[in-house]
């Protein structure tokens, strides 16, 4: 295991109910990020209430970053947060994801220098999510009721020898299960502000990180999260976004103009 501060950021934007079931999963994981950052895209008070709830109850540094509801600008706030992050490993996911326990140490344990780890995403079904809202439930394994891609729930870290570290970027990559050290992350200048609107703005990131020549490693039967079905986002920007991504990993792009050095 390598000993260093990390952050866990996790993007949020008003679903207070999930985030509240994220924010009690972080209170039981095997072992605590340094700071947990909290990068909001312009939620109500609900939120906040929820975000305030939790500083009062876990003795960890907890930062909440805001601004204004201006649609969908994902990029911008992940910049604005990372741009505090004290952790010299970031731990990305999302405000719609409950962690496995041992989501967290399952990223340092498997973390080492120039390169990026991505995790497993365990579907929670539409039927189920009101279950667990009123139950408050965040545990769950492969026998769960009302998950599917169950065998994505099974933790057996032994297996992950099995992957090595790849120089391609996998369509198995999800922003909402993923992790790198902040140098290479500030080396590309974080997210691109340009991509706004749903889409492709975890994948380009780290399309970028590894044309600096980082590569990726898939963690298996480690690192899992659980995440909550919801209605599918707007794509009307999808293609947009796309195309800045496919000029990245044609041109071999590293350096993004619009990221996260304003913010520093």
């Amino acid at each position: 295991m390598y000993k260093m501060k990390t952050t866990l950021v996790i993007s949020t934007y008003n679903w207070p109910e999930a985030l509240e079931l994220v924010l009690l999963s972080i209170e039981k994981q095997t072992v605590l990020p340094n700071e947990v950052l909290i990068a909001d895209d312009g939620s109500t008070n609900d939120t906040k209430k929820i975000i305030e709830d939790f500083k009062k109850r876990i003795n960890l540094k907890v930062n909440h970053v805001w601004h204004e509801d201006k649609g969908f600008r994902k990029s911008i706030i992940l910049n604005k947060a990372l741009a505090k992050a004290d952790g010299e490993y970031i731990i990305q996911s999302d405000g719609d994801c409950i962690l496995d326990s041992h989501f967290i140490e399952d990223h340092i344990n498997f973390s080492e220098p120039n390169v990026y780890l991505y995790g497993s995403r365990v579907s929670i079904l539409e039927d189920f999510v009101k279950v667990l809202f009123k139950n408050k439930n965040i545990s769950f394994n492969y026998f769960s009721k009302g998950i599917s891609s169950r065998s994505r729930a099974i933790r057996i870290p032994l297996f992950n020898s099995f992957y090595k570290p790849k120089s391609k970027l996998s369509k198995k990559l999800r922003g909402c299960n993923v992790s790198y050290w902040k140098k290479d992350f500030l080396n590309v200048n974080g997210f691109n502000e340009d991509m706004t609107g749903w889409g492709r703005e975890d994948s380009e990131l780290i399309a970028r990180i590894m044309n600096i020549g980082i590569l990726g490693k898939r963690i298996r039967y480690s690192g899992i999260v659980f995440h909550l079905w919801h209605k599918i986002n707007s794509k009307h920007n999808f293609n947009k976004n796309d195309s800045i991504q496919k000029k990245v990993i044609e041109k071999k792009i590293q350096w993004c103009e619009n990221g996260v050095n304003k913010y520093l």
